[in-house]
């Protein structure tokens, strides 16, 4: 196989020079200045700033309501990751099988992708408004008088659901390309030998889904913790009082509501390193049992 090459050993990183640069400027540099932040407390309008060492950590440790918005984190996280990759591993299996009209149904069940989170947010608004909302017209009909921002459970009920609806989409066009990818002969060969549609998927399909659905539990993880924010600050109307939020939520609230920007930095320090911790912790035990094609 011819190697591909470069004339001068420059061009690659002038060619690595633009995406270094916004590494440096949009991640480095701000994680940099938000490790330095966490050690002081600043003035909210920039007159000064004290050092304080790991004051902010030690209040962050006994604190009871930062204990509480990291258990919701946390239940929140698994159930965005959870059912997000159900649902959409469940109806890639049946867009597999669609034979009439494949291409609609697919097209149908893609085009949430294109919502933007605060658009998916504002659309949640509608479905659960106290007033006229559908669902919570429907809910009512069951007897569950849903109250979102009135009531805790039912705010987290209405961030989760929106949330996985929002994500679902990604995952399925992933699990569709990896179920498409899978050869032929790999599922005559499966049919042969298992005649059970559930048997061949946990034996065959499921297996063979592997790389792919741990790709998506990263993505999915990353986009529970991090890109569920504009959903949250929707539905909650930036009004968080006793409603339930994340541990990155809290950070735009204590920093830019609260004004307290060395706390803040302290939070986004912790949130950091768990997610750093996590990441490790999924590729060093989890990849370990995934087997590459």
């Amino acid at each position: 196989m011819k190697r591909a090459g470069f004339a001068s050993r420059w061009l690659p990183i002038l060619l690595l020079v633009p995406q270094l640069s916004i590494i440096l400027v949009f991640f480095y540099w701000p994680a940099a200045y938000a490790v330095k932040s966490s050690f002081y407390l600043q003035d909210p309008f920039g007159f000064g700033q004290t050092f304080v060492g790991l004051e902010n950590y030690s209040a962050l440790a006994g604190s009871a309501e930062y204990l509480k918005v990291a258990n919701f984190t946390m239940i929140f996280t698994v159930l965005v990751t959870f059912f997000s990759l159900a649902l959409a591993l469940l109806l890639a299996v049946k867009a597999d099988k669609v034979i009439r009209g494949a291409k609609t149904y697919r097209t149908l069940l893609m085009w949430v992708y294109a919502v933007a989170p605060p658009v998916a947010g504002f659309m949640g608004l509608i479905l659960f408004n106290q007033r006229w909302g559908p669902l919570t017209e429907f809910f009512g009909a069951l007897g569950w008088d849903f109250n979102l921002r009135a009531d805790y459970v039912d705010t987290a009920f209405a961030m989760v659901v929106v949330s996985v609806w929002k994500q679902v989409p990604v995952n399925f066009i992933f699990f569709l390309s990896g179920l498409q990818s899978i050869p032929k002969s790999v599922r005559e060969a499966a049919l042969i030998d298992n005649r059970s549609d559930s048997g061949r998927f946990w034996d065959v399909t499921f297996p063979l889904l592997a790389p792919t659905g741990f790709f998506l539990l990263i993505i999915n993880i990353t986009y529970a913790l991090f890109d569920t924010f504009g959903i949250i600050d929707t539905l909650v109307q930036g009004e968080p009082g006793n409603n339930p939020m994340t541990l990155v939520y809290k950070v735009y609230v204590d920093g830019f509501r609260g004004n307290d920007l060395g706390g803040s930095s302290a939070q986004s320090v912790v949130l950091m390193i768990l997610v750093l911790a996590l990441t490790v912790f999924q590729f060093r035990m989890v990849e370990r049992r995934i087997h590459y094609t």
